[in-house]
């Protein structure tokens, strides 16, 4: 597959395996496919089915496992998003979540290349994927995580034997760190919009489409953080417009914490870049895994939502509570937090007359909710029964 490094906004390209073009914006792995079809993918299950459009072959571990994950009509969740919807749950990823298809392109690749260690910057979702696929293929890594790191999400990450670094100081500041430090030393620290994460990314918009085809969803929404997961999904558009696979793409919804919300800030603004917020301008939110001020891949998520003539929208904490709860009590699926602002910010927009009724709207949860200790607020209600009256509480509780 010819393939090379290129910046979506100036169109330089590069042959090496850096991150950022001179003009200071993410690359991607430009894959220009000359022709695919849905027929040439049908030997694998899962994200590797789709091989011929991804940089690497097939590779060992638990990368092989990525991808696949389901898409579900949901008519439960119909009357609360204002829309026809339909759930990607990837939370039945490997580890519970998207950054899966990420890793398993990202470290197979990395290794490849000749790197023996594999790092990271995260403290959530990414740490313990990136963690799960450098054991799975028998090599060292190293997760930078802030110094005051909760001990619940520790240990999720603590369970793959990684070497967990404790960073004091300004945590935001270490993606810069991370570049430099990939240049210096043996080792190449992933980083969340690494082109070969990006590519990986991508292959979850490349099942949504298949699963559609020949039509397309109106509406793809997405929880909104660094911009990698958006970029990957429009360079997927991308290539499947230059396959002849899909003629207009689906409309991208960005959806952010008010908590921190720049991306929202910039689409509302006209702007084309975001501009970092500082602390005074961002709060405590539940949605902990998308509250980044400083967005690297944050203009090119931008440029994917006006491409695709898509929104950007912020909601709240409490609306983040309640379509938790909605996910589960109407849908059967537990999220994350972070994961259900996509019905909370489909719902909004359809308040607000840019989603219609009988559109078709497909929620990306990114991540598990099982991961997660009282974040969603749920109050738990129980009584107890002697084994003898059991028979007739039901009774009085079960319909006539």
């Amino acid at each position: 597959m010819p393939r090379s490094l290129s910046c979506y906004r100036c169109g330089e390209r590069y042959d090496d395996d850096r991150v950022r073009c001179a003009c200071g914006e993410p690359l991607w792995i430009d894959a220009r496919p000359t022709a695919f079809s849905w027929d040439d993918c049908r030997s694998w299950d899962g994200m590797w089915r789709y091989e011929a459009l991804l940089p690497i072959d097939r590779p060992e571990g638990v990368s092989r496992a990525a991808g696949g994950t389901p898409l579900v009509r949901s008519p439960g969740l119909d009357e609360v998003a204002g829309a026809r919807v339909f759930v990607k749950d990837e939370g039945e990823s490997p580890t519970g979540a998207y950054k899966d298809r990420g890793s398993a392109v990202a470290v197979p690749h990395t290794i490849a290349t000749g790197d023996d260690v594999v790092g990271t910057v995260s403290y959530g979702n990414m740490a313990i994927s990136t963690a799960a696929h450098a054991t799975s293929l028998d090599r060292e890594c190293v997760v930078f995580v802030p110094a005051d790191i909760p001990a619940g999400r520790l240990e999720h990450i603590a369970r793959y034997e990684p070497t967990v670094v404790q960073v004091d100081g300004d945590y935001g500041e270490l993606y810069g760190d991370a570049l430099d430090l990939s240049e210096r030393l043996p080792i190449d620290v992933l980083v969340s919009d690494a082109p070969t994460r990006i590519s990986g990314y991508k292959t979850a918009l490349f099942e949504i489409c298949e699963s559609f085809a020949p039509e397309m969803p109106d509406v793809i929404a997405l929880p909104a953080s660094s911009g990698g997961f958006a970029s990957g999904v429009w360079l997927g558009i991308r290539d499947l417009e230059r396959a002849g696979l899909i003629d207009e793409s689906p409309r991208l919804c960005l959806v952010q914490t008010a908590a921190s919300d720049p991306l929202t800030r910039a689409f509302e603004a006209g702007a084309t870049d975001p501009t970092p917020l500082s602390p005074d301008e961002t709060g405590e939110t539940i949605a902990h895994s998308i509250g980044n001020p400083n967005p690297p891949s944050g203009a090119r998520a931008l440029a994917a939502v006006r491409d695709t003539d898509g929104a950007v929208v912020s909601v709240t904490d409490d609306e983040i509570r309640t379509a938790t709860r909605q996910f589960a009590v109407d849908g059967g699926f537990c999220v994350e937090p972070s994961s259900a602002t996509t019905l909370a910010g489909v719902s909004r927009l359809a308040d607000r007359g840019e989603i219609d009724a009988d559109e078709s709207v497909v929620l990306v949860p990114t991540g598990t909710g099982f991961k997660e200790s009282g974040a969603g607020g749920t109050d738990v209600s129980t009584e107890k029964v002697h084994r003898d009256d059991l028979a007739d509480r039901l009774a009085s509780m079960l319909p006539a």
